[in-house]
Order: C-alpha cells, then structure tokens, then sequence
C-alpha cells in the first residue's frame, strides 16, 4: 500500500494530522531550552584604575606594567590589551576563551589584581582598581569584496562606512 495514496483517499485525517503535528511544533518551540545556540562572543573582563596627573607613560609603567605581569597567565585567558589615556584612566581588557564561565573569570582576574595592590602607587591603591565582567562589543563582522578585484580596499572601506554601517546600526 503506498502512503501517498492512504492521504489522498483521507483528507480529513490528513488535515487533522498536520494540525496535530503543527501544535506539537509550537509546543515545543515555547518547551524546549535555547542552549544549542553557540557562543560567539569571548568573555572579557575589564580593569580600571586611576592615576590622578599621570602621564600615559607613567601609567604603563607603574600602574600597567604590575598589574599585567601579575594578570598574565590567568587560567583560559585569550588575550589581554592595554590603554592609558591622558587623563590618568588606565583601562585593561582580559579576553578570555570561549565557553569560559564570566563570573569565575572576573573572580580569578579580581584576585590577581588583589595580588598587584601592593606594588601599585599610593594615590592608585586610594582610589582602588575596579574590575567588572562585560560582554565584548563584537557582535559582527562583515567582509566586502570586489567581484574580478575591481576595487580596491580603501574603495571597499569607504563604501562600508558611507553605505552599509549605517543600515547596520539601525537593525
């Protein structure tokens, strides 16, 4: 007996069977857990610190400087980056693998940077080093490119910030 033939001589229970087939899908759209979508953002976990009058260079030096030797090495850390700006503001971001729980990460990095206090400046240790736990900002990355390399990359730069940034921000 061929099952094509079974529906088409029932449409009624053709009919009822897809409603059927259909509740269970919204159903279990609403039931089930959304924990096969992959990560795709690396955890990160900012330090911030302030040295009142400080230039950048005396900010990479004695505030930086310590506190990257002792955060370097953490446990599933990726990647570390450094800026001192000239307001005094010494920023350093922890990228950590991904998977990595953000929490456990902020505590580890926390308690690196409790170990560095001691050797940081006075007006440093004062005002205290902050560390938070943050989602990274990469959400996508678009690559143009030029069909038969009729354009080159400045072209295709510019073409992505007068065009297709804009229409991107605003999804």
């Amino acid at each position: 007996m061929n099952i094509s033939k079974f529906f088409i001589d029932r449409p009624i229970f053709a009919g009822v069977l897809s409603v059927l087939v259909l509740l269970a899908g919204v159903i279990a759209l609403f039931q089930l857990p959304i924990s096969e979508y992959p990560e795709v953002v690396p955890p990160s976990v900012i330090v911030h610190a302030q040295y009142p009058g400080a230039n950048p260079k005396v900010i990479a030096e004695t505030v930086a400087s310590p506190l990257e030797e002792q955060i370097n090495g953490v446990e599933n850390m990726l990647y570390m980056q450094s800026q001192a700006n000239s307001d005094g503001n010494m920023t350093t971001t922890v990228t950590f693998n991904l998977g990595t729980d953000p929490d456990k990460a902020q505590q580890l990095v926390q308690n690196r940077v409790s170990q560095a206090l001691p050797r940081l400046p006075e007006d440093v240790q004062r005002l205290g080093v902050t560390t938070i736990k943050s989602s990274s900002t990469l959400t996508m990355v678009v690559h143009l490119i030029s069909p038969n390399d009729r354009y080159d990359m400045t072209y295709l730069r510019n073409y992505a910030l007068i065009n297709v940034k804009d229409r991107l921000e605003r999804i």
